[in-house]
């Protein structure tokens, strides 16, 4: 381990395993997120328009934010699967585990579209994706820490050690 692993450890660990910290790495990740949701919506909605749908439709807002959550629940789901909930995940990917992640995203790609129809009526389209991005966050963290990757017993013997602690990076 080198000595800026070690000062970064040092400096977490009153944090590991608390929320807060789950909570700003996942914000952490959200924003790199936000770009891939970004990018790709507008890339989806320029597509549509040039190929003659209106860009102010619902219709074709609702194709652009479909399109980019796609993108962006899964690069949530293998970042956050390896570094956020690590312990949880046994940073493991699983077809389950992200049907699961995929299904828990529902509430929140929900709760993302009706914002963004919602503030785009009083709103430029950017505000609106910008503030359904904020509602997203907060029923996607939610989701992901309380249902997604809650804590589950171990499955070793009482006493043995932990597999998934003994692998995490120092």
């Amino acid at each position: 381990m080198n000595a800026i692993q070690q000062i970064v450890r040092r400096a977490l660990s009153p944090w590991q395993g608390t929320l807060a910290l789950k909570a700003m790495t996942f914000a952490c990740i959200g924003v790199v997120n936000t770009l891939v949701d970004f990018s790709v919506f507008f890339l989806s909605l320029q597509t549509l328009t040039s190929i003659g749908f209106s860009q102010d439709s619902k219709g074709t807002l609702i194709a652009a934010n479909l399109t980019s959550w796609i993108f962006s629940v899964t690069c949530s789901y293998v970042l956050n699967s390896f570094i956020t909930f690590a312990r949880e995940s046994g940073r493991k990917l699983a077809v389950r585990s992200y049907a699961v992640f995929v299904l828990s995203g529902v509430a929140a790609v929900v709760a993302n579209t009706a914002t963004l129809l919602l503030v785009a009526q009083y709103a430029p389209v950017l505000v609106a994706k910008a503030c359904s991005i904020l509602a997203s966050f907060v029923v996607n963290f939610s989701m992901s820490n309380f249902v997604v990757f809650r804590a589950r017993r171990p499955k070793h013997p009482a006493g043995a050690e932990d597999p998934v602690a003994e692998r995490e990076p120092a």
